[in-house]
């Protein structure tokens, strides 16, 4: 005989697969309203990401008045930053997503300061860069 249910199996429910299970495995589905805040945190992360590896490239493909081993320098660091983002955004969205559904404290982010820092050294060298003749 068939299941009276029949998007059940043994009669109990199925509950679709998430992506990733290391997040969705854990914990009570939490107030949607917390994890669409926590999913456009992502969001601005790749759109940071996306601004970085622009600024870079920019600065390498208009003809600027830095001194070229400043420019160079500044745009492969933006560059660089922009490719680590992403890391941030994956890594802040599953640790906050798993604390949301554990209900337990926010995580701080991991790569945020060490891509604060990098701006603002990539800032300072275009500075100097500017300066020199």
């Amino acid at each position: 005989g068939g299941s009276l249910c029949p998007k059940c199996y043994d009669d109990q429910p199925l509950t679709p697969r998430r992506f990733p299970e290391s997040v969705y495995g854990q914990g009570a589905e939490p107030d949607a309203r917390f994890s669409l805040a926590n999913e456009r945190t992502f969001l601005a992360w790749i759109r940071t990401a996306l601004a970085l590896i622009a600024a870079g490239v920019a600065l390498e493909a208009f003809a600027l008045p830095i001194e070229p081993t400043f420019r160079l320098t500044v745009s492969l660091i933006l560059i660089g930053l922009g490719v680590f983002a992403p890391a941030q955004a994956w890594i802040g969205w599953m640790s906050t997503e798993r604390a949301i559904r554990l209900e337990s404290s926010l995580p701080a982010p991991l790569l945020a300061g060490p891509i604060g820092v990098g701006v603002a050294v990539a800032g300072l060298l275009l500075i100097v860069g500017l300066l020199l003749p």
